[in-house]
């Protein structure tokens, strides 16, 4: 897990509460990375993950990319998605 940094200004802060879980890029690269060895590289500096340099999954899934490996990534992204809502 990654190291979430939060700098508030102020004296009249109650309280601060993490309403969902931040998205675990870690743990959807490594699941890739089993489908497609050596060809994932996470990018934290934009928030994404880049597949053999042309697909790009985010928090949001498949953004960038077509053809059968942008579906078998979007496949797994959908069942990561589904398993981590639980």
């Amino acid at each position: 897990q990654g190291i979430l940094k939060m700098i508030i200004n102020g004296s009249f802060i109650k309280e601060i509460r993490l309403m969902e879980k931040p998205f675990d890029f870690k743990a959807l690269a490594e699941r890739l990375s089993r489908i497609f060895p050596g060809l994932v590289k996470i990018r934290e500096d934009v928030g994404a993950i880049i597949i053999m340099d042309k697909i790009k999954v985010t928090q949001s899934g498949v953004e960038e990319g077509s053809g059968l490996a942008a579906d078998r990534v979007k496949s797994i992204y959908d069942e990561f998605k589904k398993e981590t809502k639980k």
